[in-house]
C-alpha cells in the first residue's frame, strides 16, 4: 500500500510530541520582537520603574513556560528541590537554552545569606539597545530577571529578582547582574533538608 507506513498522522497540534526540534531563533528576529515589546510597553507607562516592571512581568510568563518545558525534556518531569540545584539549573540549563551559552558567573552574596547573583557581561537583551539620556538607568535586563523569577517561583523557590548594571573597570559598558533574594521560607526549608 502506498502511503501506509510508520509515519503517524496528527490531527491536532496538541497531539504532537514535544521533541527538541530546531532550538535556535534568528537573532535579528528576536531583536526585532524584543524591541517591539520594549517600545509598546514604553508607550503604556509614565516612568522607567514601571517599564522595567512590565518587562519583568513579560519575562515571568516566559520563565514559567521554560521551566515546564525543560523539566519535561531534560529531567523526565522531575524538579529541583535544593537551592543550589535550582540555581545551577538556571545558571546552566535555562541560560543555555535561552541564550545559547551558560551565564558568565553565579555567586553567593557576601553581605546576606539569602542573596545570589548571576552576572552576564553583555546579555542578549541589552546587546542592541541604546538608552536615551532621559531614561537614565533603564535596564532591559529586567526581562531576564522576570524569566529567572518565573522559573524560581514556579519551581517552589519564591524570590525577589532584580537586574542591575555593575560598572567594570576598563570597559565602556557595564555588566548586568541579576540579583536573587530568596524568601525566608526557602532558607528555612533548605536548613531543614540540611
Amino acid at each position: 500500500m502506498i502511503g501506509v507506513g510508520k509515519l503517524k498522522q496528527y490531527t491536532n497540534v496538541l497531539d504532537k510530541p514535544l521533541s527538541k526540534g530546531k532550538q535556535e531563533v534568528s537573532l535579528s528576529a528576536f531583536a526585532f520582537l524584543f524591541s517591539e515589546l520594549v517600545q509598546y510597553n514604553q508607550t503604556q507607562v509614565d516612568n522607567i520603574s514601571e517599564l522595567e516592571r512590565r518587562l519583568e512581568d513579560a519575562g515571568y510568563a516566559v520563565g514559567a513556560r521554560v521551566l515546564e518545558l525543560l523539566c519535561h525534556r531534560e529531567k523526565g518531569n522531575r524538579r529541583e528541590t535544593r537551592l543550589l540545584g535550582i540555581l545551577s539549573f538556571v545558571h546552566s540549563t535555562v541560560w543555555k537554552v535561552l541564550f545559547g551559552k551558560v551565564a558568565d558567573s553565579l555567586e553567593k552574596g557576601t553581605e546576606h545569606e539569602d542573596e545570589y547573583m548571576i552576572s552576564e557581561k553583555e546579555p542578549l537583551v541589552n546587546r542592541f539597545i541604546s538608552i536615551p539620556k532621559d531614561m537614565g538607568t533603564f535596564n532591559c535586563g529586567a526581562f531576564v530577571a522576570g524569566i529567572v523569577r518565573g522559573v524560581l517561583d514556579n519551581a517552589g523557590f519564591p524570590a525577589v529578582v532584580t537586574a542591575h548594571f555593575v560598572p567594570v573597570e576598563g570597559q565602556q559598558r557595564p555588566r548586568t547582574t541579576i540579583l536573587i533574594k530568596f524568601a525566608e521560607e526557602v532558607l528555612q526549608r533548605e536548613a531543614r533538608l540540611g
